[in-house]
């Protein structure tokens, strides 16, 4: 049986391989990025069934989205559109410190994403549907998809996951708000960032911030502080995780897996100081190297983060 299923735009990805701006760079690493299948990657690594939707061009990106993610053990129901082709997102650092993300997703495949994509029995029959407000922001028809799928998995009594995810190139400040503000109500775990979190609730303060969230609907709220940690606010308790400390590659992909080990171990039936120690460890890992989801962690791999101070495994 399908636990999670997740759905959106996923994209090839081109990182270039030297430091500086794109113009000078002469070599890229291809592969594929999207934060709805980190997500499904990340919580398949970790032992569970996720079935991921989307649609892709009818072209060679598509054919290594879909060939990727399978070999990942993810349930691919991707959709090939002879219409349009698979979108494109290009990274680049600018400086040690700095990452340059592009995307080329206008009128791309995945952004003709519709309703009529989603199987209602996929998501009823699971036990988490995930989506994220990058979905609603591409076009009319996938902010439906969104709409039509939370409705369905509501419905049917399945727990639906929220990441905020905020992509300032889709849409305004204003737009998400907006939206977020009528989506939250329906959703019954909301992940972001506390600038995130502020596009929905104007409050100073993270425990503040959070509660006032939840008073919008979400029975789990939790903020992401990236390098500071974490805090989970479930049945009116409040929880911090401190970090893990790990040498930092490459941020992008780090709130998917957080988001992934998360909804991991309530899957896995974990109690709230285990999953959230979890979706830390998980996000630690996916910093550790270049990529947007190849460094997540699988069960075996959790406890490396407290191996012996010399890093080394014997």
């Amino acid at each position: 049986m399908t636990e999670l299923v997740t759905f959106g735009e996923t994209m090839a990805l081109f990182a270039a391989r030297r430091t500086g701006p794109l113009r000078f760079a002469r070599d890229f690493d291809l592969g594929l990025g999207g934060a709805e299948s980190n997500v499904a990657i990340g919580v398949a690594r970790l032992g569970h069934a996720v079935a991921w939707v989307g649609r892709v061009g009818a072209d060679e990106f598509g054919d290594l989205i879909r060939s990727t993610l399978a070999g990942e053990g993810v349930d691919v129901r991707a959709i090939p559109d002879p219409g349009a082709p698979t979108g494109l997102m290009i990274k680049g650092r600018r400086t040690a410190d700095l990452i340059d993300v592009r995307y080329y997703r206008k009128d791309s495949a995945g952004s003709r994403l519709s309703a009529a994509d989603l199987d209602p029995e996929l998501i009823r029959s699971a036990r988490v549907l995930h989506v994220s407000a990058i979905t609603p922001a591409l076009s009319a028809s996938a902010r439906e998809a969104v709409r039509h799928a939370i409705a369905e998995a509501r419905a049917a009594g399945v727990l639906v996951s929220l990441d905020v995810n905020y992509r300032r190139a889709l849409w305004t400040p204003e737009e998400a708000g907006a939206w977020l503000r009528e989506a939250v109500g329906e959703v019954d775990v909301l992940f972001a960032t506390e600038a995130e979190g502020r596009l929905i609730a104007d409050v100073d303060g993270a425990e503040q911030l959070a509660k006032a969230l939840a008073a919008l609907g979400p029975v789990h709220v939790l903020i992401k502080f990236g390098a500071r940690g974490a805090l989970e606010l479930s049945a009116g308790v409040v929880r911090r995780a401190e970090p893990y400390k790990v040498t930092e590659v490459d941020s992008v992909g780090a709130g998917d897996a957080f988001a992934a080990g998360w909804l991991a171990d309530w899957l896995a039936g974990a109690g709230p100081d285990e999953r959230l120690a979890t979706a830390c460890a998980a996000g630690a890992f996916a910093v550790t190297s270049q990529g947007d989801w190849e460094s997540l962690p699988r069960r075996a791999d959790l406890d490396l983060l407290r191996s012996p101070a010399d890093g080394v495994s014997r």
